[in-house]
């Protein structure tokens, strides 16, 4: 096993299945200590166990990214254990079934109910969480966006995902511009911390409908 994270702490939202499931497996591959974040804590202990069967030091906590109480909760946790946080993974999102509309058709509601989780999410875990990044040598924030939010891509005829136009899902663009302007105070402050905007690529999942 790589163990040139050893010593490391890194919280990955939504990875009791999946992409996130996948990104802390091999976080913890090279010797870091992975907190299973999920809503339900009985799934994020099931994957734990699952990962600590292959030496991995992984651990669940109850975050729902929609639920400041949670959040603050996760937060008071890393503090009182680690005492800092090096790595955070928000990877948590969903596509709600009435995104699968045309966008003319989806409703007010769907699109609250996406920017809740994918947007403003994304947004309350990283404000909490940042003050134990900062105590890291080298925090690294990684917010997980798509191919699917690219103004780009979505206005080439040709792309191979377009007739995938989920309006509310799409609002990846709010990510991105987070991304981008949260990084620059960090740096001339931490000049070892990164913030990081990656896509996945295309990946058999378990999304969450809803």
């Amino acid at each position: 096993m790589s163990e040139d994270l050893k010593g490391k702490v890194a919280l990955i939202t939504g990875a009791n299945k999946g992409i996130g499931y996948e990104i802390a497996r091999q976080l913890g591959s090279r010797g870091a200590t992975v907190l299973i974040a999920s809503r339900d804590i009985r799934r994020g202990e099931e994957a734990a166990n699952k990962l600590r069967l292959n030496q991995i030091d992984a651990r669940s906590v109850q975050l729902d990214v929609i639920d400041q109480k949670t959040i603050d909760s996760t937060s008071e946790q890393i503090e009182s254990e680690f005492g800092k946080l090096d790595i955070l993974v928000n990877n948590a999102g969903i596509i709600s079934e009435g995104d699968r509309l045309p966008p003319s058709q989806v409703d007010i509601e769907t699109l609250r109910h996406t920017y809740e989780t994918n947007v403003f999410g994304v947004f309350a875990v990283t404000k909490a969480l940042l003050p134990l990044l900062k105590k890291s040598k080298a925090g690294r924030i990684v917010n997980l966006s798509s191919g699917l939010g690219s103004l780009t891509q979505n206005s080439d005829p040709n792309y191979e995902f377009t007739d995938f136009k989920y309006l509310a899902y799409t609002a990846l663009p709010a990510i991105m511009q987070y991304s981008f302007l949260l990084a620059p105070p960090l740096l001339s402050s931490l000049s070892a911390f990164r913030t990081y905007l990656i896509a996945a690529g295309s990946a058999v999942t378990h999304q969450r409908q809803q």
